[in-house]
Protein backbone atom coordinates (compact mmCIF):
# COMPACT_ATOMS: atom_id res chain seq x y z
CA UNK A 1 0.00 0.00 0.00
CA UNK A 2 0.80 3.57 -0.83
CA UNK A 3 0.92 6.29 1.35
CA UNK A 4 1.72 10.28 0.60
CA UNK A 5 3.31 12.37 3.37
CA UNK A 6 2.90 16.42 2.59
CA UNK A 7 5.79 18.70 4.33
CA UNK A 8 6.54 22.36 4.33
CA UNK A 9 3.53 24.53 5.30
CA UNK A 10 3.62 26.92 7.50
CA UNK A 11 2.75 30.67 8.37
CA UNK A 12 4.18 33.14 5.76
CA UNK A 13 3.31 37.06 4.85
CA UNK A 14 1.72 38.35 2.03
CA UNK A 15 3.99 38.26 -0.76
CA UNK A 16 6.17 35.23 0.60
CA UNK A 17 7.39 31.87 -0.35
CA UNK A 18 6.82 28.46 0.69
CA UNK A 19 7.41 24.86 -0.84
CA UNK A 20 5.79 22.10 -0.21
CA UNK A 21 6.92 18.36 -0.28
CA UNK A 22 4.69 15.68 -0.80
CA UNK A 23 7.00 12.25 -0.26
CA UNK A 24 5.95 8.98 -1.49
CA UNK A 25 6.44 5.54 0.23
CA UNK A 26 5.11 1.98 0.34
CA UNK A 27 5.03 2.23 -3.51
CA UNK A 28 5.90 3.70 -6.81
CA UNK A 29 3.57 6.79 -7.70
CA UNK A 30 6.02 7.34 -11.00
CA UNK A 31 2.59 5.92 -13.51
CA UNK A 32 0.37 8.71 -11.52
CA UNK A 33 -0.91 11.76 -12.28
CA UNK A 34 0.04 13.42 -8.61
CA UNK A 35 -1.97 16.56 -7.65
CA UNK A 36 -2.51 19.48 -4.92
CA UNK A 37 -5.70 20.07 -3.36
CA UNK A 38 -6.60 22.64 -0.73
CA UNK A 39 -9.23 23.03 1.55
CA UNK A 40 -10.00 26.17 3.44
CA UNK A 41 -11.79 26.72 6.44
CA UNK A 42 -15.46 26.75 5.79
CA UNK A 43 -15.16 26.08 1.96
CA UNK A 44 -14.88 22.83 0.23
CA UNK A 45 -12.07 21.31 -1.05
CA UNK A 46 -10.83 22.63 -4.17
CA UNK A 47 -8.21 21.81 -6.97
CA UNK A 48 -5.07 24.03 -7.23
CA UNK A 49 -2.55 22.02 -9.68
CA UNK A 50 -1.67 18.88 -11.34
CA UNK A 51 1.35 16.90 -13.49
CA UNK A 52 0.48 14.21 -15.43
CA UNK A 53 2.09 10.81 -15.31
CA UNK A 54 5.43 11.34 -17.70
CA UNK A 55 6.03 15.08 -16.11
CA UNK A 56 5.21 16.43 -19.64
CA UNK A 57 1.56 18.35 -18.67
CA UNK A 58 0.85 20.56 -15.92
CA UNK A 59 -2.40 22.25 -14.95
CA UNK A 60 -3.25 24.83 -12.58
CA UNK A 61 -6.07 26.53 -11.07
CA UNK A 62 -6.87 30.04 -12.66
CA UNK A 63 -6.09 31.69 -8.91
CA UNK A 64 -2.82 30.29 -8.78
CA UNK A 65 -1.68 30.27 -12.00
CA UNK A 66 1.56 32.27 -12.83
CA UNK A 67 2.43 32.00 -8.82
CA UNK A 68 2.65 28.27 -8.30
CA UNK A 69 4.64 25.72 -10.08
CA UNK A 70 4.19 21.78 -9.71
CA UNK A 71 7.35 19.33 -9.95
CA UNK A 72 8.26 15.87 -9.57
CA UNK A 73 11.25 13.70 -8.67
CA UNK A 74 10.78 10.14 -9.70
CA UNK A 75 14.46 9.34 -7.85
CA UNK A 76 12.42 10.67 -4.66
CA UNK A 77 9.46 9.72 -5.35
CA UNK A 78 8.07 13.29 -4.33
CA UNK A 79 6.17 16.15 -5.46
CA UNK A 80 6.88 19.36 -5.06
CA UNK A 81 4.62 22.82 -5.13
CA UNK A 82 6.52 25.83 -5.14
CA UNK A 83 4.12 28.99 -4.29
CA UNK A 84 5.14 32.32 -4.57
CA UNK A 85 3.81 35.92 -4.62
CA UNK A 86 1.23 33.94 -1.81
CA UNK A 87 -2.02 36.20 -0.79
CA UNK A 88 -4.28 35.62 2.59
CA UNK A 89 -6.70 33.58 -0.01
CA UNK A 90 -4.02 30.96 -0.44
CA UNK A 91 -5.00 30.27 3.39
CA UNK A 92 -5.61 26.66 3.68
CA UNK A 93 -4.49 23.18 4.45
CA UNK A 94 -2.93 21.70 1.38
CA UNK A 95 -2.90 17.98 -0.26
CA UNK A 96 -1.42 16.09 -2.48
CA UNK A 97 -3.49 13.05 -4.09
CA UNK A 98 -2.10 10.32 -6.76
CA UNK A 99 -4.29 9.34 -9.31
CA UNK A 100 -4.01 6.13 -11.74
CA UNK A 101 -5.80 6.63 -15.19
CA UNK A 102 -7.37 8.97 -17.36
CA UNK A 103 -10.29 9.95 -15.02
CA UNK A 104 -10.34 14.00 -15.05
CA UNK A 105 -7.78 15.51 -12.57
CA UNK A 106 -10.02 18.20 -11.46
CA UNK A 107 -12.14 15.96 -9.14
CA UNK A 108 -10.97 14.59 -5.94
CA UNK A 109 -13.15 11.33 -6.07
CA UNK A 110 -10.80 10.59 -8.66
CA UNK A 111 -7.88 10.19 -6.68
CA UNK A 112 -6.47 6.54 -4.83
CA UNK A 113 -3.84 8.29 -2.40
CA UNK A 114 -4.29 11.17 -0.08
CA UNK A 115 -1.81 12.84 2.03
CA UNK A 116 -3.04 14.00 5.60
CA UNK A 117 -2.23 17.61 4.90
CA UNK A 118 -0.48 20.74 5.48
CA UNK A 119 -1.26 24.04 7.12
CA UNK A 120 -0.44 26.76 5.13
CA UNK A 121 -1.16 30.53 6.33
CA UNK A 122 -0.76 33.68 4.50
CA UNK A 123 -0.95 36.41 6.80
CA UNK A 124 -1.82 40.26 5.52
Amino acid sequence: QGQLVESGGGLVQAGGSLRLSCAGSGRTFSGYTMGWFRQAPGKEREFVARISWDGVTTNYADSVKGRFTISRDYAKNTVYLQMNSLKPEDTAVYYCAAKYGTATYRQEYNYNYWGQGTQVTVSS
